[in-house]
This record gives C-alpha cells, structure tokens and sequence, in this order.
C-alpha cells in the first residue's frame, strides 16, 4: 500500500481537511506533518499528525516550504482554501526539491484566472456562460460590458472562487457601486481586483464533474455531483449523482470535463464546474475549473469506492491510472483505498457541510468557544446509524474565530437509493450537536426535508427561496428547550451524595406542600419564565411564560445528556454550561439561554426605530459610507464589516440623520458592538431597549 518516492507529506492547511488527509496518509504508511498558526496550536490538526511545526500564516508560501524543509518531507499536500490553488506555493515548493501534490503550476495559473479559463475551456469546444471580460478592464469598461451583456449580469472576480466579490446587478443605477464592492472583497480575499461581468442565468442548476489525470497523459472523470443548494454561492449540500442529469448529459458533461483537463494539461485530482439554465435544461456551461481537492469529494469516494486523496499521492509519484469507465460494476462499502480496474457508481450519497453560522440571520458567521460536541459517528453501539461517515475537528473548549472559513465539519450517507440515503442524512444531522456556538445543523434537517428538495427540484436560488420558512425552529421546539434547560440547571442544582437534605432540593417543596418555582432565563433578547412544580427527576409540572403546564421527566444519563419526556413524548437532549450560559440541543437545534444579571429584552429582528446601529456578527469594518451629521434614508449602506472573508453592509434603520460613529476602517467589532447611531428625521431620541431583572432560582439561578 506505500507510494513509491514518498515517505512523508507536510499539510499545508488547518481543520477537518487536515485530519482527513492524515487519515490517508497513515494508512499508506506515510508519515503525515502539519503546521499551525499560533493560534491553532494545540488544534486537533496538530495533534492529529505525527509532528507539527509552527507558521506566522497559513498564507505564507515560503515559511510552509521552509517547515517542510526543516522536517524533511518529501511531499506538500495543499489541502483546500488558503494556498491551494495559488501556483506561488505550488512554484516553491516544486523549486525546492518537494513534490507538489497537486497540478502542474501552469495549470493552476490557467484555470485560476476566471477570464483565462473561459478563453481556454471556449477554444477546446466547450460551451461557456455568454459576458465579457479581459485583464486590466476599468470600471467604465465594466459598465458598458454589462449594457451589452443586458441586466441582470453577474460580477465575477477573475482570481479565486467560493463566491467571494460575486455580485448579481439587476439595474444600471446599482453597477457602479456594486463594482466598487465587488473590487474590494476580491482584492481582500485573493489579492486581485480584477473582475468580469457574465449574463445572469435565471434559476441554474450547479453540476460538476471531478476528474483525475495521470503524468502519462491518461485523464478519466469520476462522475458529477449537484452541489446547487448554496447560500452566498457557497455550497452547503452536495451530492452524487445529480437527480437531475440524464445519461445523454452525463455524458456530454463528462466529456467537456476532460477536454477542459487536457487544455490545460492537467494533472491530479481536480473539478470543472458547470451551470445549467432554468428556462434551458438541455444546455450547459462551463463555469470554472477548481485546481484542488473539493470541500464535497467525499460524496464522490463514497459511490465510486476510489480513496481520491490516496490517488492525488499516486500519480504524483508517477503512477499511471490503471482505469477504464464501466457505471455498472458496483464495489462494496465502505469504499475500498485503492482504484479499480473499473471506475463504478454504486447507489446514493448526500453530504452536508456544517457551518458555524446563524441562518436566522441570513447565515451571518457567529464564533465563540465549543461547550459540547456529539456527531453521529461516535454514537453508542445501540444507536449508531448505517453508512455515516463525519470528516471533522472538533473538540470541546475549541475556539471558533472570524480568521477562517466558518465550516466546522462534513456529514455524509450513502444509500442504495437518493431517498435512502437523504432520509440517513436527515437522521445523522439529528445526532450532530455543536454546543457553544450556533450552528447550522438544525437549518439542513429542515432544508433536506423540504419537498422540492426531496423530490431533487434544485436550483441555487432555492435556499433564499425557502429561507424564511426553514431559518428557524417552530416555536414548540423552543419551548421545550426552554424546560430542557431549566432540567439541565435542576440537575446541576440538585444535591448528590448518599444522605440529601431535602431543604437543598430546589423541587419547591415546603412543609405546607409542594409550591411553583421559577427560574428566568434570557434567550435573544427577551426574558423567558420557567415555572415548576415538583422535582424534574421524579416528575413535575412545567410551564414556559403563561403556557400550558406540561408533564415533565428528566433522566440525567451523564456526558450532558438528558432523555426528556414531556407530555409524554421522549427525546434526547445535549446539554452544556458556559460561563453564565446554558446551551441545549435537539434533533440538531441549539438554544443559549443566559443566567447574567439582565437580559436584554427585544427581539432577534433588526430594529426599524431611530438610535443605536449595531454589528450584525464579529469580523473588522472595511468602510465607513457616511459621516457624522450626514442625512440617510432607510436601507442605506453605513458600514461594511467582512468576517471570514465575506463581506456584510450594515445599513440605516430608518430616514434619519447620523449622530454618532464609533468606529472606522480596520478596526475589529464584536456581536452585537455598538457602531453609532442614528436619529430619525422627526428628531427622536435614541431608543435603548428596556431591560429586566434575572433570572433567579428563588433568587438566583
């Protein structure tokens, strides 16, 4: 199972990917090396790998190269993100003596640049998306490409990918500052300004096709994946094969895939990427070509049984692909490592990207430090579920900032058949708890529950679409985490020992009889009563606010973990506590609930009154629009905060006049920070929301 010429292999990258790649390599019998920022040290990446040498930046190509000097490897693996697809590290690492795990650099400089590779993928015979664009196009070159496009047309960025600096223009008057925008995010993200404008493709489906080529000349694809569920044109749920695709253009696509490899000369493992039109089914075109291991290959790994990472390690030592196309061969599952004489598909898989983010908000990123973790693949025995496999690196008391890409972990099912292996998927994500951040796990058992996802009616607007039905839980839901949380405070509450004084019980109990106890928990913005009569354990009554009292039962099971009934009905819940918050989950929800000292009262909605303006999520201010004193009408753009590196514009609340800003480029802001306010044009005062005592368990929680 070893690979000739290759001992060892350095990671240059961070996260799930990097345990992911290391799995691989010890398997192989090849020694794995990561490296880590200083704020990643200690990361489950670094303890994954057989050592770990430290880097000021994941960014910086020539201190990767000098790390992996230092340990003497004789490989870099790029991973995903950062460097991957930057030919700079690929050049330094090949001018060091190292193999470059990945495609030759002229290939990565070709399909990087978005303009070039349209250029390419045309002149091979492949159908494009119809625009215009040439390196060093001004602004008002931009404009008049986009009149002869015809509105809506879609900003692109000619650098990098992932949707960062896309922006959709349905109007003249919105060009020019969407231009501006556009410009700066993709400066930010991939240090390039350069950007082109496509016609915007009502509706379209988003199909890729991955292919793998060998030194020798040999190029073969592994079949599509329909990745068109996505939020901000980044993918949240893929899977292979598309339900929509039909043999003749499976074919087709397959075919463009490989000549866009061979235009380029391309080696390894890599990803050409397709839109089909709403209004045209029968038409594709090409959009990009990644140059990199996919977030989603496992979905591939999964029906076709080819170890993908194991084979970018091959052919990078020179082996030849020893393959011939045949879809009817099954292989078994799990997916065996090495590649078959035949490539085959076998049933179904579905995977989901978990995201640290809050879908109530529009998927605005969120961080913050994990209480808790459970993921369907350390299940007990009697409940774990068939056919999951959970790339991840996640572990209690880790930190969740704004530096990086806000995904967390990959779920992933396979099933004989689409319906089996969605309803897997559904259940899967049901066991996945993230306790001390939100999450968006509770969002996609919704999202694959719709009905126009079940029945594979996809298309990348359909997430917007559905967002304001699917955000959150239904209010029941809340509810009951509500009582959850009062029984995982009870439980820690409760006096253990062999003799309990039964004074020290907080079950209400008096010598005139049982009596209501309440506890006041803060959650978004507003206080929420939990009244109880009796002890949890044994039994009680519960009510939430002026409710209905409910018939409640808790079994604490230890680990954070409590079967709840009420009123009859049994569910597992995870608990966690976290400095003055207490964090439950269920069937993929979370809820934090807070026991400060106030609780400010208001909803999760922006607030549509005059004063203070606050950041919707953590990240720095790119831009400041306005000034102090400055009239603004409602909806206008005031400052623009990027985290992770998407950017969000907060804008004013209403018509009115700014009287106060606090802050200014570069600087970073927190959840919720103040950034100044405004006053309406009737003159109001600011407006601070009303706050109330709590909570308190007779007193105190």
């Amino acid at each position: 199972m070893s690979v000739k010429g290759i001992g060892s292999v350095l990671v240059a990258n961070r996260g799930e990917i990097v345990v992911r790649i290391v799995r691989t390599l010890r398997a192989l019998g090849v020694r794995s090396i990561a490296v880590y920022a200083d704020d990643d040290a200690g990361a489950p990446h670094v303890l994954a790998a057989d050592t770990a040498y430290r880097v000021d930046s994941y960014l910086d190509a020539d201190a990767i190269v000098a790390a992996a000097a230092l340990a003497r490897a004789d490989a870099v693996h790029p991973g995903y993100g950062f460097l991957s697809e930057d030919p700079v590290l690929a050049w330094a690492v090949i001018e060091a003596g190292l193999l470059w795990v990945g495609p030759p650099p002229a290939a990565i400089e070709t399909m990087g640049d978005k303009i070039r590779a349209k250029q390419t993928a045309a002149a091979a015979g492949v159908p494009v998306v119809p625009g215009t664009g040439r390196p060093g196009m001004g602004d008002e070159e931009l404009v008049a490409a986009a009149l002869d496009v015809g509105f809506p047309v879609l900003l692109k960025p000619a650098a990098g990918g992932g949707g960062k600096g896309m922006r959709r223009v349905a109007a003249l008057e919105d060009l020019r500052s969407s231009i501006t925008a556009a410009r700066r995010e993709a400066k930010n993200a991939f240090g390039d300004d350069t950007i082109f404008v496509e016609r915007w493709v009502e509706h379209p489906r988003h199909i890729e096709v991955q292919v793998l080529a060998d030194a020798h000349g040999n190029v073969v694809h592994l079949g599509e994946r329909e990745c068109s569920l996505q939020r901000r044109h980044q993918k949240i749920v893929e899977e292979s094969p598309s339900p929509f695709v039909d043999d003749a253009m499976r074919a087709a696509m397959s075919q463009s895939a490989l000549a866009v490899a061979r235009s380029c000369g391309y080696v390894g493992a890599g990803t050409v990427e397709f839109i089909v039109p709403g209004d045209r089914p029968d038409e594709y075109y090409f959009m990009e070509m990644n140059t990199r291991l996919q977030v989603e290959h496992p979905v591939t790994e999964t029906v076709t049984g080819i170890d993908l990472v194991e084979w970018q390690l091959r052919v990078t030592a020179g082996e030849p692909l020893p393959v011939v196309h045949d879809v009817r061969t099954a292989p078994a599952f799990p997916p065996p490592r090495t590649l078959p004489a035949s490539i085959a598909c076998r049933g179904h898989a579905v995977e989901a990207r978990v995201y640290a983010e809050d879908p109530a908000r529009g998927f605005l990123p969120a961080s913050g430090t994990v209480a808790a973790v459970a993921l369907p693949a350390s299940l007990p025995d009697a409940r774990q579920l068939p056919h999951v496999r959970v790339d991840a690196a996640l572990v209690p008391g880790g930190t969740v900032g704004t530096r990086y890409d806000p995904m967390l972990a990959k779920v992933v099912t396979w099933g004989a058949t689409r319906e089996e292996a969605l309803d897997r998927l559904r259940a899967a994500l049901e066991e996945t708890a993230v306790l001390g951040i939100t999450t968006n796990v509770g969002y996609l058992v919704r999202l694959l529950g719709h009905p126009e996802v079940v029945a594979g009616h996809l298309d990348t607007g359909l997430v917007d679409r559905t967002l304001s039905e699917l955000a959150a839980p239904e209010e029941a839901d809340t509810r009951d985490a509500a009582v959850a949380a009062l029984c995982a405070l009870a439980a820690g509450l409760e006096p253990r020992g062999p003799v309990i004084d039964p004074w020290e019980v907080p079950d209400g109990w008096t010598v005139a009889g049982p009596r209501q106890w309440e506890v006041v928990l803060g959650h978004e913005g507003r206080a929420v009563t939990v009244g109880v009569q009796g002890r949890v354990a044994d039994g009680a009554n519960a009510r939430v606010d002026d409710g209905p009292w409910l018939e409640v039962r808790a079994q604490d099971r230890g680990a954070g973990e409590l079967a709840l009934t009420i009123d009859g009905a049994t569910g597992t819940w995870r608990t966690a506590a976290r400095g003055n918050d207490v964090w439950v989950g269920h069937r993929g929800d979370t809820w934090r609930f807070s026991c400060g000292d106030h609780v400010r009262r208001g909803g999760g909605e922006p607030r549509r009154l005059a004063g203070p303006v606050t950041s919707p999520m953590p990240g720095v201010v790119v831009a400041v629009h306005v000034g102090v004193g400055e009239a603004v009408r409602a909806g206008q753009p005031l400052v623009a905060i990027e985290a992770m590196k998407m950017e969000h514009v907060v804008v004013a609340p209403v018509d009115g006049v700014v009287t106060e800003l606090l802050v200014k480029p570069g600087q970073p802001v927190g959840l919720d920070q103040l950034l100044g306010h405004v006053e309406d044009a009737a003159g109001s005062p600011d407006v601070e929301g009303p706050h109330v005592e709590g909570p308190h368990v007779e007193g105190n929680c």
